[in-house]
């Protein structure tokens, strides 16, 4: 059989999605180039979000289908990363060097958000993505201690702190600026401007995306947030205990209200197993993420289980996704990261920072 494009174009969009299980549908504008020139086959693919453990074997099932049709032609597959900036409209100013922010948040506190919003980053970095996080928690920041970074950021120029480094992620936080063990005594004022000056002075450097660490709740900061910055969207984090659902089913309600879009919900402490007898128990009731998911017809981007070393990982400072990177639950936040990445570029492109302002001027 000759092979020429348009088969190839048939072969990938339909026989290969539909055999695949890489948690990536390949789409006709992912694929840039087709080139068929004697028994050679040259295919480049651009993906808009980062899933650099599915190169190589989405290369492989490619090559692999051509060659069942016939085994006289030899596949190259290149694979390229492209992601895009997506925020929601409006007129908040761009973030200089943040192509995505993400708002990571919960109604109430204690459902492990701020531990879900590391492994997360790390996650997004490990398929590929250049991330950072920005602990909003004035009053309770623990992002240094989970990412186990000390030491103070520095400014170049005066102007601009240099964002912190740990597990290849860039960071800041108030608790970077004070002591540990200081209360930080602020009114609502006082905070929503020291996390603005924390967002847009700190020199983030090409991020792909940005993750907020928001605190509890639905107050000044979520609001400040939600109508002064450039927002991709929202994620909600609950366990499945209906208290948590309620409180969480309000964060949700809020982000709406100001048209944030709601990117997807993730349950945490969804399940208990024992690690002596591998029984499993539904602690915190069951079912509660999803549920809400369908009441508001959001996304469920997966469940985590309630497991004592995802708390170890987080107090030593070394996430479960660094500590290890080979277990059940760092693939359970890589696949949520997958498709959050996934979620995120199927959203409108903000093609703000490519066009410069027109303005006319009546002489």
């Amino acid at each position: 059989m000759i092979l020429d494009v348009e088969l190839i174009k048939k072969l990938v969009l339909n026989d290969l999605n539909d055999k695949s299980d890489n948690q990536i549908s390949v789409t006709y504008e992912m694929l840039k180039k087709i080139d068929v020139i004697d028994n050679k086959v040259d295919i480049e693919l651009q993906i808009g979000f980062p899933a650099q453990s599915k190169h190589e074997m989405l290369s492989s099932e490619i090559a692999r289908l051509i060659k069942s049709i016939d085994a006289s032609y030899e596949t190259e597959v290149k694979i390229t990363t492209n992601i895009s900036s997506h925020s929601a409209e409006g007129n908040t100013q761009l973030i200089s060097g943040v192509k995505n922010i993400v708002a990571i948040a919960s109604g109430k506190g204690g459902v492990g958000k701020s531990t879900t919003t590391v492994n997360l980053a790390l996650a997004l970095s490990s398929e590929g993505a250049n991330v950072g996080i920005l602990d909003a928690d004035i009053y309770g920041p623990s992002i240094p201690t989970m990412l186990g970074i000390k030491g103070k950021p520095e400014s170049l120029d005066g102007q601009k702190f240099l964002p912190m480094l740990g597990h290849n992620l860039q960071a800041n936080s108030i608790g970077f600026l004070v002591p540990k063990d200081q209360a930080m005594v602020w009114r609502g004022p006082m905070v929503t401007q020291a996390l603005d000056q924390l967002l847009r002075q700190t020199a983030w450097d090409n991020l792909d995306y940005l993750l907020i660490d928001m605190p509890p709740g639905t107050g000044d900061i979520h609001l400040t947030l939600a109508q002064k910055v450039p927002l991709t969207g929202a994620i909600i984090v609950t366990t499945p205990q209906e208290i948590a659902v309620l409180d969480a089913r309000k964060g949700l309600k809020m982000f709406e209200k100001v048209s944030v879009p709601i990117i997807g919900v993730i349950e945490n402490m969804g399940v208990y197993v024992c690690p002596k007898c591998e029984n499993t128990e539904h602690l915190f009731g069951q079912g509660g993420g999803e549920s809400l998911c369908e009441e508001y017809s959001t996304h469920f981007l997966g469940s985590l289980p309630l497991n004592t070393n995802i708390r170890k990982d987080a107090d030593s400072g070394n996430p479960t996704v660094i500590a290890s990177p080979d277990s059940l639950i760092a693939g359970i936040y890589k696949k949520i990261a997958l498709d959050l990445g996934l979620q995120i570029s199927k959203m409108h492109k903000n093609l703000k920072s490519k066009f410069p302002k027109i303005i006319i001027k009546n002489d």
